[in-house]
């Protein structure tokens, strides 16, 4: 699995890296996430999801 931010719909409500602590970091400027690894450890699979599931945006897609 691979996690995606896009940047131009991450409005920086940090529920992704809630969701997700280990797959997001977060600007320190304005919040919004970015994936700190595109690949997903298998373990980590259904934090992705629940990151997915928890944008406000829709900013975050897993394939």
């Amino acid at each position: 699995m691979k996690v995606e931010v896009d940047p131009k719909r991450c409005q920086g409500h940090t529920l992704c890296a809630m969701a997700a602590p280990t797959l997001f970091e977060l600007s320190d400027i304005d919040g919004h996430a970015t994936a700190v690894e595109a690949d997903v450890p298998a373990h980590l699979a259904d934090s992705a999801r629940e990151a997915v599931r928890s944008c406000p945006e829709q900013a975050i897609s897993a394939l």
